[in-house]
């Protein structure tokens, strides 16, 4: 099995857990506490010795993420997770869970991820017409990362999945020359 095969297996059975209304909490929160514990395992080689060493008991290493769940004020959920990925001895692969976890959960929720370049940073208003732009061509709604790409001339290109819209000036530019080049 791959890491990325890996990685959603344990992504899908956290979804499991967390979209069921029983959980009383939400994904968004999940997240934001994984990647508070990922900042702390990737910040110390100490930690990730400890939780990767075979010579390390197994309670040992549920002790010291336990402590650090206290400190990171971790829900009983995010606690029992990092303690089944320890025990399974996956807990260095926290970063790609996280990525597979946000990709499951926003599908089962209805939302479409929607990577979105611009020749310049957007403005607010300019960003939510965007979002509400995009959520007409999915039918669903978007969760947009932006990023500037200063490769563009103006406008923006939004990735969605494997569709790619582009309303960029380079864009505009390459589909023009195209349609020149069938012409003569």
């Amino acid at each position: 099995m791959t890491h990325s095969a890996v990685a959603t297996r344990y992504a899908n059975a956290l979804a499991d857990v967390v979209t069921t209304g029983a959980s009383g909490t939400n994904a968004e929160a999940i997240i934001a506490e994984l990647r508070a514990f990922d900042d702390a395992l990737r910040a110390s080689l100490e930690l990730q010795a400890v939780l990767t060493s075979p010579a390390v008991p197994p309670g040992r290493k549920r002790a010291v993420v336990g402590r650090i769940a206290d400190t990171l004020h971790l829900s009983r959920i995010t606690r029992n997770f990092l303690f089944v990925l320890i025990d399974h001895r996956r807990i260095m692969s926290l970063t790609e869970i996280i990525h597979s976890f946000e990709t499951v959960s926003d599908e089962r929720l209805g939302f479409a991820r929607a990577d979105v370049s611009s020749a310049r940073e957007l403005a607010e208003p300019q960003r939510k017409m965007l979002s509400l732009q995009l959520e007409r061509l999915t039918g669903k709604r978007v969760r947009a990362r932006y990023s500037v790409d200063d490769s563009l001339i103006g406008g923006v290109v939004a990735r969605i999945g494997s569709t790619v819209y582009d309303g960029s000036v380079r864009g505009q530019l390459d589909s023009l020359g195209k349609r020149l080049s069938t012409e003569i």
